[in-house]
Protein backbone atom coordinates (compact mmCIF):
# COMPACT_ATOMS: atom_id res chain seq x y z
CA UNK A 1 0.00 0.00 0.00
CA UNK A 2 1.34 3.25 -0.93
CA UNK A 3 1.18 6.60 0.58
CA UNK A 4 -2.15 8.24 0.62
CA UNK A 5 -1.52 11.15 -2.35
CA UNK A 6 -4.34 13.39 -1.00
CA UNK A 7 -2.04 13.40 2.19
CA UNK A 8 1.55 14.27 0.90
CA UNK A 9 1.72 17.54 1.62
CA UNK A 10 0.43 17.50 4.64
CA UNK A 11 3.48 14.85 5.40
CA UNK A 12 5.76 17.28 3.67
CA UNK A 13 4.80 20.00 5.89
CA UNK A 14 5.04 17.57 8.97
CA UNK A 15 8.16 19.08 11.31
CA UNK A 16 8.40 17.01 14.07
CA UNK A 17 10.74 17.30 17.37
CA UNK A 18 12.37 14.34 18.49
CA UNK A 19 14.74 16.19 21.05
CA UNK A 20 13.94 14.92 24.53
CA UNK A 21 16.36 17.13 26.28
CA UNK A 22 14.45 20.21 26.48
CA UNK A 23 11.62 18.51 28.04
CA UNK A 24 14.75 16.67 30.38
CA UNK A 25 16.51 19.76 31.53
CA UNK A 26 12.91 21.54 32.70
CA UNK A 27 12.15 18.47 34.85
CA UNK A 28 15.93 18.55 36.00
CA UNK A 29 16.25 22.51 36.63
CA UNK A 30 12.14 22.27 38.72
CA UNK A 31 13.91 19.25 40.77
CA UNK A 32 16.57 20.84 42.40
CA UNK A 33 14.95 24.22 42.69
CA UNK A 34 12.17 21.94 44.54
CA UNK A 35 14.86 20.18 46.60
CA UNK A 36 17.08 23.08 47.48
CA UNK A 37 13.63 25.02 48.39
CA UNK A 38 12.78 22.07 50.72
CA UNK A 39 16.18 22.68 52.75
CA UNK A 40 16.13 26.02 52.86
CA UNK A 41 12.28 25.67 54.63
CA UNK A 42 13.79 23.34 56.35
CA UNK A 43 16.43 24.69 58.04
CA UNK A 44 14.41 28.17 58.89
CA UNK A 45 11.47 26.13 60.29
CA UNK A 46 13.93 24.72 62.55
CA UNK A 47 15.51 28.46 63.35
CA UNK A 48 12.36 29.51 63.85
CA UNK A 49 11.52 27.01 66.17
CA UNK A 50 14.99 27.53 68.25
CA UNK A 51 16.79 30.84 67.46
CA UNK A 52 20.01 29.45 68.82
CA UNK A 53 20.65 27.57 65.67
CA UNK A 54 22.99 27.56 62.97
CA UNK A 55 21.47 27.03 59.56
CA UNK A 56 24.96 27.29 57.81
CA UNK A 57 25.62 24.26 58.84
CA UNK A 58 23.81 22.70 56.11
CA UNK A 59 25.07 24.61 53.31
CA UNK A 60 27.91 21.84 52.74
CA UNK A 61 25.45 19.44 51.91
CA UNK A 62 24.03 21.68 48.48
CA UNK A 63 26.32 19.16 46.46
CA UNK A 64 24.26 16.15 47.56
CA UNK A 65 21.35 17.34 45.24
CA UNK A 66 22.99 15.50 42.69
CA UNK A 67 22.42 12.24 44.57
CA UNK A 68 18.83 13.20 44.12
CA UNK A 69 18.79 13.48 40.27
CA UNK A 70 20.59 10.25 39.67
CA UNK A 71 18.07 8.79 41.59
CA UNK A 72 15.60 10.08 40.17
CA UNK A 73 17.10 9.14 36.57
CA UNK A 74 17.47 5.56 38.12
CA UNK A 75 13.73 4.96 38.45
CA UNK A 76 12.80 6.45 35.32
CA UNK A 77 11.70 9.86 36.55
CA UNK A 78 13.06 11.83 33.58
CA UNK A 79 12.01 13.16 30.78
CA UNK A 80 8.79 11.86 32.89
CA UNK A 81 6.74 10.47 29.52
CA UNK A 82 3.66 8.32 29.80
CA UNK A 83 4.06 7.96 33.44
CA UNK A 84 0.78 8.08 35.71
CA UNK A 85 0.65 10.53 38.69
CA UNK A 86 0.30 7.82 40.92
CA UNK A 87 3.54 5.97 39.75
CA UNK A 88 5.50 9.16 39.51
CA UNK A 89 4.16 9.83 43.02
CA UNK A 90 5.57 6.43 44.49
CA UNK A 91 8.72 6.60 43.11
CA UNK A 92 9.61 10.60 44.17
CA UNK A 93 9.02 9.18 47.52
CA UNK A 94 10.81 5.99 47.40
CA UNK A 95 14.07 7.52 45.38
CA UNK A 96 13.46 10.48 47.74
CA UNK A 97 13.49 8.23 51.07
CA UNK A 98 16.40 6.39 49.76
CA UNK A 99 18.39 9.24 49.59
CA UNK A 100 17.26 10.74 52.93
CA UNK A 101 17.79 7.49 54.74
CA UNK A 102 21.46 7.57 53.06
CA UNK A 103 22.12 11.01 54.59
CA UNK A 104 20.67 9.67 57.95
CA UNK A 105 23.08 6.82 57.93
CA UNK A 106 26.32 8.42 56.56
CA UNK A 107 25.98 11.14 59.91
CA UNK A 108 25.79 8.50 61.87
CA UNK A 109 28.71 6.39 60.83
CA UNK A 110 30.29 9.51 60.72
CA UNK A 111 29.19 10.63 64.36
CA UNK A 112 27.72 13.92 62.84
CA UNK A 113 24.52 13.10 64.24
CA UNK A 114 24.64 15.67 67.18
CA UNK A 115 25.59 18.30 64.48
CA UNK A 116 22.71 18.00 62.25
CA UNK A 117 19.09 18.32 63.35
CA UNK A 118 16.89 15.50 62.63
CA UNK A 119 14.12 17.82 63.12
CA UNK A 120 15.56 19.27 59.79
CA UNK A 121 15.81 15.76 58.10
CA UNK A 122 12.27 15.20 58.36
CA UNK A 123 10.82 18.24 57.93
CA UNK A 124 12.97 18.51 54.64
CA UNK A 125 11.94 14.94 53.46
CA UNK A 126 8.15 15.29 53.62
CA UNK A 127 8.86 18.82 51.93
CA UNK A 128 10.97 17.24 49.34
CA UNK A 129 8.10 15.18 48.05
CA UNK A 130 5.84 17.55 48.10
CA UNK A 131 8.01 20.41 46.64
CA UNK A 132 8.88 18.14 43.59
CA UNK A 133 5.46 17.04 43.06
CA UNK A 134 3.91 20.72 42.84
CA UNK A 135 7.03 21.56 40.66
CA UNK A 136 6.75 19.18 38.02
CA UNK A 137 3.18 19.60 38.19
CA UNK A 138 3.86 23.27 37.19
CA UNK A 139 6.22 22.39 34.79
CA UNK A 140 3.35 20.74 32.85
CA UNK A 141 0.75 23.14 33.09
CA UNK A 142 3.24 25.66 32.06
CA UNK A 143 4.67 23.37 29.34
CA UNK A 144 3.01 20.71 27.90
CA UNK A 145 0.98 22.39 25.30
CA UNK A 146 4.77 23.13 23.51
CA UNK A 147 5.42 21.06 20.66
CA UNK A 148 8.86 20.43 21.68
CA UNK A 149 7.64 19.13 24.86
CA UNK A 150 7.69 15.02 25.53
CA UNK A 151 8.20 12.52 22.29
CA UNK A 152 6.06 12.27 19.19
CA UNK A 153 3.95 9.46 18.28
CA UNK A 154 2.53 7.40 15.35
CA UNK A 155 -0.34 5.39 16.28
CA UNK A 156 -0.84 1.77 14.78
CA UNK A 157 -4.64 1.60 13.98
CA UNK A 158 -7.31 4.43 13.23
CA UNK A 159 -10.66 2.28 14.68
CA UNK A 160 -11.98 2.93 17.79
CA UNK A 161 -9.13 2.54 19.77
CA UNK A 162 -6.54 4.88 17.92
CA UNK A 163 -9.68 7.12 18.25
CA UNK A 164 -10.00 6.87 21.92
CA UNK A 165 -5.57 6.63 22.46
CA UNK A 166 -5.48 10.31 20.19
CA UNK A 167 -8.54 11.50 21.79
CA UNK A 168 -6.98 11.29 25.71
CA UNK A 169 -3.64 11.88 24.27
CA UNK A 170 -4.69 15.62 22.89
CA UNK A 171 -6.85 16.00 26.43
CA UNK A 172 -4.14 15.64 28.11
CA UNK A 173 -0.71 17.21 27.31
CA UNK A 174 0.73 16.36 30.40
CA UNK A 175 1.27 12.95 29.23
CA UNK A 176 3.80 13.98 27.22
CA UNK A 177 2.74 12.13 23.97
CA UNK A 178 1.93 13.84 20.83
CA UNK A 179 0.21 11.76 18.29
CA UNK A 180 1.52 13.04 14.79
CA UNK A 181 0.64 10.74 12.65
CA UNK A 182 -2.11 7.65 11.97
CA UNK A 183 -1.68 4.39 10.02
CA UNK A 184 -4.10 2.25 9.17
CA UNK A 185 -4.49 -0.41 6.20
CA UNK A 186 -8.21 0.52 5.66
CA UNK A 187 -8.72 2.98 3.00
CA UNK A 188 -11.52 4.53 4.12
CA UNK A 189 -10.29 5.60 7.50
CA UNK A 190 -7.59 7.49 5.49
CA UNK A 191 -7.83 11.59 6.19
CA UNK A 192 -7.65 13.22 9.74
CA UNK A 193 -8.38 12.10 12.87
CA UNK A 194 -8.71 14.72 15.81
CA UNK A 195 -6.70 16.65 13.83
CA UNK A 196 -3.72 14.48 12.79
CA UNK A 197 -3.18 12.47 9.35
CA UNK A 198 -4.19 8.95 8.64
CA UNK A 199 -1.89 8.95 5.54
CA UNK A 200 -1.72 4.88 4.53
CA UNK A 201 -1.07 1.58 5.49
CA UNK A 202 1.06 -0.37 8.20
CA UNK A 203 3.87 -1.26 6.21
CA UNK A 204 4.74 2.55 5.71
CA UNK A 205 5.95 2.61 9.48
CA UNK A 206 9.61 1.82 9.18
CA UNK A 207 10.18 4.54 6.51
CA UNK A 208 7.85 7.66 7.91
CA UNK A 209 9.42 6.52 11.37
CA UNK A 210 13.14 6.84 9.99
CA UNK A 211 12.31 10.16 7.88
CA UNK A 212 10.17 11.73 10.97
CA UNK A 213 12.54 10.68 12.97
CA UNK A 214 9.11 9.46 15.34
CA UNK A 215 10.82 7.13 18.10
CA UNK A 216 7.60 6.29 20.04
CA UNK A 217 4.60 4.13 18.66
CA UNK A 218 1.23 3.17 19.99
CA UNK A 219 -0.20 -0.09 18.59
CA UNK A 220 -4.00 1.00 18.62
CA UNK A 221 -5.72 -2.59 17.71
CA UNK A 222 -6.80 -4.88 20.40
CA UNK A 223 -9.19 -6.85 18.39
CA UNK A 224 -6.85 -8.17 15.79
CA UNK A 225 -5.73 -11.29 15.61
CA UNK A 226 -3.00 -13.25 17.21
CA UNK A 227 -0.91 -14.27 13.82
CA UNK A 228 -1.68 -10.99 12.43
CA UNK A 229 -0.12 -8.71 15.71
CA UNK A 230 2.91 -10.86 15.98
CA UNK A 231 3.67 -10.05 12.35
CA UNK A 232 3.08 -6.21 12.82
CA UNK A 233 5.64 -6.75 15.79
CA UNK A 234 8.17 -8.89 14.33
CA UNK A 235 8.24 -6.43 10.63
CA UNK A 236 7.87 -2.76 11.83
CA UNK A 237 8.44 -3.39 15.87
CA UNK A 238 12.24 -2.70 15.55
CA UNK A 239 11.69 0.48 14.12
CA UNK A 240 10.70 2.25 17.32
CA UNK A 241 12.55 2.84 20.54
CA UNK A 242 9.25 2.72 22.47
CA UNK A 243 6.39 0.95 21.35
CA UNK A 244 3.65 0.66 23.24
CA UNK A 245 0.70 -2.30 22.67
CA UNK A 246 -2.76 -1.45 23.76
CA UNK A 247 -4.28 -4.90 25.04
CA UNK A 248 -7.91 -6.28 24.46
CA UNK A 249 -8.13 -5.86 28.13
CA UNK A 250 -10.48 -2.31 28.57
CA UNK A 251 -12.20 -1.57 32.14
CA UNK A 252 -9.43 -4.38 33.69
CA UNK A 253 -6.95 -2.52 36.55
CA UNK A 254 -4.09 -0.95 34.59
CA UNK A 255 -2.04 0.51 37.39
CA UNK A 256 -0.63 -2.74 38.75
CA UNK A 257 -0.29 -4.75 36.04
CA UNK A 258 3.44 -6.47 35.52
CA UNK A 259 5.07 -8.18 32.35
CA UNK A 260 5.88 -12.34 33.14
CA UNK A 261 8.52 -13.88 31.59
CA UNK A 262 6.71 -17.66 31.99
CA UNK A 263 9.86 -19.85 29.85
CA UNK A 264 9.61 -17.70 26.62
CA UNK A 265 5.71 -16.90 27.14
CA UNK A 266 4.34 -13.50 28.06
CA UNK A 267 2.37 -13.08 30.83
CA UNK A 268 0.57 -10.20 32.42
CA UNK A 269 0.42 -9.99 36.11
CA UNK A 270 -2.44 -8.05 37.46
CA UNK A 271 -2.02 -7.72 41.47
CA UNK A 272 -5.43 -7.49 42.89
CA UNK A 273 -4.12 -5.58 46.05
CA UNK A 274 -7.92 -5.69 48.04
CA UNK A 275 -6.86 -8.88 48.51
CA UNK A 276 -3.83 -8.42 50.15
CA UNK A 277 -3.68 -8.25 53.70
CA UNK A 278 -0.52 -6.16 53.88
CA UNK A 279 -1.73 -3.10 51.79
CA UNK A 280 -5.22 -3.02 53.64
CA UNK A 281 -3.45 -3.15 56.75
CA UNK A 282 -1.68 0.27 55.65
CA UNK A 283 -4.75 2.01 54.32
CA UNK A 284 -7.01 0.81 58.07
CA UNK A 285 -3.82 2.47 60.05
CA UNK A 286 -3.98 5.50 57.53
CA UNK A 287 -7.32 6.14 58.11
CA UNK A 288 -7.44 5.65 61.71
CA UNK A 289 -4.12 7.78 62.20
CA UNK A 290 -5.23 10.59 59.64
CA UNK A 291 -8.46 10.47 60.79
CA UNK A 292 -7.22 11.04 64.75
CA UNK A 293 -4.66 13.62 64.17
CA UNK A 294 -7.01 15.56 61.35
CA UNK A 295 -9.96 15.26 63.71
CA UNK A 296 -8.21 17.08 66.68
CA UNK A 297 -6.92 19.96 64.52
CA UNK A 298 -10.08 20.46 63.05
CA UNK A 299 -12.27 20.32 66.11
CA UNK A 300 -12.21 23.99 66.75
CA UNK A 301 -13.42 24.39 63.34
CA UNK A 302 -16.20 21.73 63.57
CA UNK A 303 -17.79 23.58 66.92
CA UNK A 304 -17.66 27.23 64.64
CA UNK A 305 -19.63 25.69 61.78
CA UNK A 306 -21.85 23.59 64.31
CA UNK A 307 -22.59 27.23 65.81
CA UNK A 308 -23.14 29.09 62.56
CA UNK A 309 -25.42 26.82 61.55
CA UNK A 310 -27.64 26.89 64.34
CA UNK A 311 -27.91 31.01 63.76
CA UNK A 312 -28.55 30.50 60.37
CA UNK A 313 -31.78 28.64 60.20
CA UNK A 314 -33.96 26.67 62.33
CA UNK A 315 -32.88 23.01 62.09
CA UNK A 316 -30.25 20.16 63.71
CA UNK A 317 -26.71 20.70 63.12
CA UNK A 318 -26.56 17.49 61.52
CA UNK A 319 -28.23 15.21 58.81
CA UNK A 320 -28.08 11.63 58.53
CA UNK A 321 -28.68 9.95 55.64
CA UNK A 322 -28.82 5.85 55.02
CA UNK A 323 -25.68 5.21 52.77
CA UNK A 324 -24.88 1.62 51.14
CA UNK A 325 -21.23 0.69 52.36
CA UNK A 326 -18.88 -2.21 52.02
CA UNK A 327 -20.55 -5.70 51.05
CA UNK A 328 -23.70 -3.77 50.31
CA UNK A 329 -24.00 -3.34 54.11
CA UNK A 330 -26.47 -0.14 54.63
CA UNK A 331 -25.27 2.63 57.15
CA UNK A 332 -25.92 6.27 58.04
CA UNK A 333 -23.63 8.88 56.76
CA UNK A 334 -23.42 12.35 58.41
CA UNK A 335 -23.21 15.52 57.18
CA UNK A 336 -23.30 18.98 58.63
CA UNK A 337 -26.66 20.07 57.44
CA UNK A 338 -26.81 22.50 54.08
CA UNK A 339 -30.51 22.47 53.42
CA UNK A 340 -33.73 24.17 55.30
CA UNK A 341 -35.92 22.06 57.16
CA UNK A 342 -38.87 21.83 54.16
CA UNK A 343 -35.60 20.83 51.50
CA UNK A 344 -38.46 18.28 49.44
CA UNK A 345 -41.56 20.88 49.35
CA UNK A 346 -39.18 23.55 48.15
CA UNK A 347 -37.57 21.31 45.73
CA UNK A 348 -40.84 19.76 43.90
CA UNK A 349 -41.91 23.27 43.60
CA UNK A 350 -38.69 25.11 42.04
CA UNK A 351 -38.92 22.48 39.91
CA UNK A 352 -42.89 22.79 39.00
CA UNK A 353 -42.05 26.31 38.03
CA UNK A 354 -38.68 25.56 36.30
CA UNK A 355 -39.56 22.47 34.11
CA UNK A 356 -36.90 22.16 32.25
CA UNK A 357 -34.30 21.54 35.12
CA UNK A 358 -36.31 18.29 35.98
CA UNK A 359 -34.68 16.14 33.34
CA UNK A 360 -30.81 17.44 34.42
CA UNK A 361 -32.11 16.43 37.87
CA UNK A 362 -33.90 12.94 37.26
CA UNK A 363 -30.41 12.35 35.33
CA UNK A 364 -27.63 13.79 37.60
CA UNK A 365 -29.81 14.51 40.81
CA UNK A 366 -27.42 17.79 40.88
CA UNK A 367 -28.96 21.85 40.56
CA UNK A 368 -26.09 23.87 40.12
CA UNK A 369 -28.72 26.67 42.28
CA UNK A 370 -30.32 24.43 44.69
CA UNK A 371 -32.51 26.40 45.84
CA UNK A 372 -32.84 24.12 48.98
CA UNK A 373 -29.54 25.09 50.27
CA UNK A 374 -29.06 27.39 53.37
CA UNK A 375 -26.78 30.81 53.22
CA UNK A 376 -24.51 28.79 55.20
CA UNK A 377 -24.62 25.52 53.55
CA UNK A 378 -23.54 26.84 50.33
CA UNK A 379 -20.74 27.51 51.43
CA UNK A 380 -19.86 24.37 53.24
CA UNK A 381 -20.66 22.82 50.38
CA UNK A 382 -18.71 24.55 47.88
CA UNK A 383 -15.38 24.34 50.06
CA UNK A 384 -16.81 20.39 50.71
CA UNK A 385 -16.89 21.16 54.61
CA UNK A 386 -19.96 19.90 54.94
CA UNK A 387 -18.53 16.51 54.69
CA UNK A 388 -16.27 17.00 58.06
CA UNK A 389 -18.79 14.71 60.13
CA UNK A 390 -17.82 12.26 58.03
CA UNK A 391 -14.55 11.84 60.05
CA UNK A 392 -17.05 9.87 62.64
CA UNK A 393 -17.53 7.46 60.23
CA UNK A 394 -14.68 6.88 59.26
CA UNK A 395 -13.34 6.00 62.92
CA UNK A 396 -16.46 3.41 63.05
CA UNK A 397 -14.92 1.70 60.10
CA UNK A 398 -17.99 2.44 58.20
CA UNK A 399 -15.99 4.64 55.87
CA UNK A 400 -12.51 5.29 54.63
CA UNK A 401 -10.71 8.37 53.89
CA UNK A 402 -10.06 7.59 50.36
CA UNK A 403 -13.31 5.76 48.48
CA UNK A 404 -15.73 5.63 46.28
CA UNK A 405 -19.02 7.91 46.23
CA UNK A 406 -21.76 6.62 49.19
CA UNK A 407 -24.43 6.06 47.26
CA UNK A 408 -28.26 5.76 47.68
CA UNK A 409 -30.58 2.77 47.06
CA UNK A 410 -32.03 5.00 44.06
CA UNK A 411 -28.99 4.90 42.61
CA UNK A 412 -27.99 1.20 42.67
CA UNK A 413 -29.49 0.81 38.98
CA UNK A 414 -27.04 3.47 37.58
CA UNK A 415 -24.16 0.91 38.46
CA UNK A 416 -25.20 -1.95 36.77
CA UNK A 417 -22.81 -4.86 36.89
CA UNK A 418 -20.69 -2.38 38.32
CA UNK A 419 -22.11 -2.60 41.66
CA UNK A 420 -20.92 -5.50 42.62
CA UNK A 421 -17.39 -3.89 42.44
CA UNK A 422 -18.47 -1.08 44.36
CA UNK A 423 -19.08 -3.03 47.39
CA UNK A 424 -15.93 -4.64 47.75
CA UNK A 425 -14.41 -1.39 49.68
CA UNK A 426 -15.63 1.05 51.70
CA UNK A 427 -16.76 4.41 50.79
CA UNK A 428 -14.27 7.54 50.73
CA UNK A 429 -14.81 11.06 52.30
CA UNK A 430 -12.97 11.88 48.99
CA UNK A 431 -12.84 9.72 45.98
CA UNK A 432 -11.39 9.89 42.58
CA UNK A 433 -14.32 11.16 40.76
CA UNK A 434 -14.16 14.07 43.37
CA UNK A 435 -10.73 15.09 42.04
CA UNK A 436 -11.47 14.80 38.66
CA UNK A 437 -14.06 17.47 38.07
CA UNK A 438 -16.84 16.56 40.79
CA UNK A 439 -19.85 17.92 39.81
CA UNK A 440 -18.84 18.91 36.03
CA UNK A 441 -18.92 14.96 35.08
CA UNK A 442 -21.64 13.18 33.79
CA UNK A 443 -22.74 10.79 36.00
CA UNK A 444 -21.48 7.63 33.83
CA UNK A 445 -18.01 9.41 34.29
CA UNK A 446 -18.59 9.06 38.14
CA UNK A 447 -19.45 5.08 37.91
CA UNK A 448 -16.33 4.67 35.70
CA UNK A 449 -14.48 6.73 37.94
CA UNK A 450 -15.31 4.33 41.22
CA UNK A 451 -14.88 1.50 39.15
CA UNK A 452 -11.45 2.37 38.10
CA UNK A 453 -10.72 3.29 41.73
CA UNK A 454 -11.22 -0.16 43.13
CA UNK A 455 -9.98 -2.05 40.27
CA UNK A 456 -6.66 -0.17 40.89
CA UNK A 457 -6.32 0.46 44.71
CA UNK A 458 -3.55 1.04 46.61
CA UNK A 459 -1.99 3.08 49.39
CA UNK A 460 -0.13 5.05 46.65
CA UNK A 461 -3.81 5.53 44.29
CA UNK A 462 -5.02 6.84 47.96
CA UNK A 463 -2.09 9.42 49.02
CA UNK A 464 -2.17 10.93 45.73
CA UNK A 465 -6.37 11.25 46.04
CA UNK A 466 -5.72 12.90 49.16
CA UNK A 467 -2.95 15.38 47.88
CA UNK A 468 -4.80 15.98 44.66
CA UNK A 469 -8.19 16.86 47.17
CA UNK A 470 -6.10 19.71 49.14
CA UNK A 471 -5.98 21.14 45.96
CA UNK A 472 -9.55 20.71 44.93
CA UNK A 473 -10.79 21.81 47.94
CA UNK A 474 -8.66 25.05 48.19
CA UNK A 475 -9.50 25.94 44.32
CA UNK A 476 -13.20 24.78 44.50
CA UNK A 477 -13.09 23.36 41.02
CA UNK A 478 -16.48 21.87 40.33
CA UNK A 479 -17.95 22.03 43.38
CA UNK A 480 -21.75 24.05 43.69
Amino acid sequence: MQLNRTLRPAISALSVTTRSWPTVAIMVGSDLLALGLAGVLSVYIRLFLDGKYHPMLYWQLYPVLGLFILAYATVGLYPGVALSPVDELRWISLASSLIYLALGSATFLRREGEVYSRGVFLIAWGLSIILVLLGRTLMRRLFASKRWWGYPVMVLGAGQTGEMVIRTLKRRPGIGLKPVLVLDDDPAKHGTLYGVPVVGGVELAPALARSRHIPYAIVAMPGVPRHRLLMLLDRYGHSFAHLLIIPDLFGFSSLWVAAKDMGGILGLEVRQQLLLPGPRLAKLLMDLTCTLIGGLLVLPLIVIIAVLIRFDSPGPVFYGQTRIGQNGKPFKAWKFRSMVRDADKKLHDYLQSHPELRESWEKEHKLRYDPRVTGIGRFLRRTSLDELPQLWNILRGEMSLVGPRPIVDEEIWRYGEKFNLFTKVTPGLTGLWQVSGRNNITYEDRVNLDAYYVQNWSVWLDVYILIRTVWVVISGEGAY
